[in-house]
């Protein structure tokens, strides 16, 4: 039950044991909100200095005047705190001090006045100085840590009630209190109901402040979590997956998918298996990385999309996850460039790579397959069986680009390709032949 009300009241908890690189990102959001808590405060004690040179001043050639040197003071103790918070941000302690600082230096302020206007002490009572308590307090939400609203919120109503008790206990105080409020408004008697109020009302915003703040920052911090694991999952499938995923209207569960016209193209590196018994695990994930590297590059070029690895095949789409007008010519093209990036590049066991292709294009469906705690992203269909059927009959016509026919005519007349027909083939589990190309490329 407790449990219960707790969510109900501050929200659901964020993990006990966040890892370094999410409370790394919120410590420096923190250090971001100090330094704009430091130029907020600078603004406010300049407006308080800017209000006292143009108000009117009833005794200046009388008495000791403190209100400049508590703004001075306030003035030195906030640029001081800017200066702390670009090098290299502000310890709990100091974090602390400053709190109690601010609403002390604004409570001596505010006391000041009767002296600077030769007034009885109750004169500072009435000062519209005090709703600046209110702006001292709500500037602790920007740090997103409910300790310090609370904390300033207690300093405001102690400083306030000392204020209200000096009055009472000074000469001539008691005598100056009164239940009449319109006594109250219209002379220097003191309400203590009126005064009472404003502690409740301190004490209450703090509460409310601190609450939102408390709500906020576990949303704060499953949503950083939730961020750096969705860019952490970018760098292990695509970002237009990862994006596809994360913005789903609705959570997606198995069979949810989308019937799209595409063009599908499997890889394979020839020969991959007698090149690995070469090499150290440590020299082939090394081999493999540069790889993928100068591969994804041409991919990402040409606008495909890598929607899943298999040891040292990929599956790449065009036009499934990501709109391509152009996906038959842009697939035919970045099997090309593999091909010649290929040929130019010696990887770290000394050898060049050749990449085998094959290219389908047809309607497909894209979506989540598996079960309810296990979901993979992925096409699949008839088209994407002929793609990948392709890619391994390039070792039988000694090819390393094969397309259906659908992709040659979704290809249109293009004078920089050559394609030769290499007859028909019966794809596994399917009744109907299927034409294929090898090709080339004039340039």
């Amino acid at each position: 039950m407790k449990k219960d009300i707790g969510i109900f009241l501050f929200g659901k908890p964020a993990e006990k044991r966040l890892p370094d690189r999410v409370r790394n990102a919120i410590a420096q959001q923190q250090r971001d909100s100090e330094k704009l808590i430091s130029w907020v405060q600078l603004l406010l004690v300049t407006i308080f200095a800017a209000l006292y040179a143009i108000s009117p001043k009833t005794s200046m050639n009388a008495g000791i005047h403190p209100v400049p040197w508590a703004l001075g003071l306030y003035f030195l103790f906030t640029f001081t705190r800017l200066i702390m918070s670009y090098r290299g941000g502000l310890s709990t302690w100091f974090l602390t001090l400053s709190v109690i600082a601010d609403i002390g230096l604004l409570m001596v302020l505010i006391w000041s006045f009767h002296i600077q206007y030769m007034q009885p002490a109750s004169f500072y009572l009435k000062a519209p100085t005090m709703i600046y308590v209110f702006i001292f307090i709500s500037l602790r939400t920007l740090r997103f840590d409910p300790r310090y609203i609370l904390l300033a919120g207690a300093t405001a109503a102690i400083g306030w009630l000392s204020l209200v008790m000096y009055v009472v206990w000074s000469e001539g105080g008691a005598s100056m209190i009164t239940r009449n409020y319109v006594t109250y408004l219209t002379s220097n008697s003191i309400l203590i109901g009126a005064e009472v109020d404003k502690i409740i009302a301190i004490v209450l915003v703090s509460l409310v402040l601190a609450i939102a703040v408390l709500r906020a920052q576990r949303s704060f911090t499953r949503a950083v979590t939730d961020e750096i694991a969705a860019s952490e999952l970018s760098r292990f499938i695509s970002p237009e997956v990862a994006a596809r995923i994360t913005h789903a209207d609705q959570q997606i569960k198995p069979g949810d998918g989308e019937a799209v016209r595409a063009t599908i193209m499997f890889t394979d590196i020839e020969g991959f298996s007698t090149v690995s018994e070469k090499l150290k695990p440590q020299e082939l994930a090394a081999m493999l990385n540069d790889y993928f590297a100068i591969t994804s590059a041409v991919i990402d070029q040409h606008g495909g999309v890598i929607t899943q690895f298999e040891g040292d095949a990929m599956l790449i789409t065009f036009n499934a996850v990501k709109p391509d007008p152009d996906h038959a010519i842009n697939a035919v093209k970045t099997a090309l460039e593999i091909q010649k990036i290929c040929a130019q590049t010696v990887f770290c066991h000394g050898e060049k790579l050749k990449t085998r292709c094959g290219i389908n294009t047809g309607d497909i469906v894209i979506g989540a397959i598996g079960s309810e705690s296990r979901l993979t992203f992925t096409v699949h269909g008839d088209n994407v069986n002929i793609a990948a059927r392709l890619e391994q009959l390039n070792k039988q016509f000694g090819s390393y680009v094969l397309a259906s026919e659908n992709t040659v005519d979704a290809c249109g007349k293009d004078n920089s390709l050559v394609w030769q027909a290499r007859g028909d083939v019966t794809v596994r589990g399917r009744a109907a032949p299927t034409q294929i190309f090898s090709i080339s490329d004039k340039t």
